[in-house]
C-alpha cells in the first residue's frame, strides 16, 4: 500500500500545510471542506507537492523531516522541482 506525503498551499495567505495520506486528492477535498479546524481557517487550499512512499513508517519519517524545515525557501525549491518534473 502506498502512502503519500503532501504539501498543500493556502490560497488565502500562501502558508503551507504538510501531511500524509493514502489519497492526497481526497485529503485535499477534506481540507477544503472545513473538516479540520486548522486548515478550515485558511481555505481554499491547493495541492502543490506529493511524494509516494512504500509504507506508513517511511512516510511519517519524511513528513516529520519536512515539518522541521522551517525555511519557506526549502519548500519553494522542493515544489518548483516537483512541478518541473511533472511537466516532463
Amino acid at each position: 500500500m502506498s502512502v503519500y506525503v503532501y504539501i498543500i498551499e493556502s490560497l488565502k495567505d500562501r502558508s503551507y500545510y504538510i501531511g500524509s495520506s493514502e489519497d492526497p486528492y481526497k485529503r485535499l477535498d477534506n481540507h477544503n471542506s472545513g473538516i479540520s479546524k486548522y486548515t478550515s481557517k485558511k481555505m481554499p487550499w491547493k495541492l502543490v507537492y506529493y511524494e509516494e512512499h512504500e509504507d506508513i513508517n517511511k512516510a511519517r519519517k519524511r513528513e516529520h523531516f519536512l515539518k522541521r524545515q522551517k525555511n519557506r525557501e526549502f519548500y519553494k525549491k522542493l515544489i518548483i522541482k516537483f512541478q518541473r518534473d511533472l511537466e516532463l
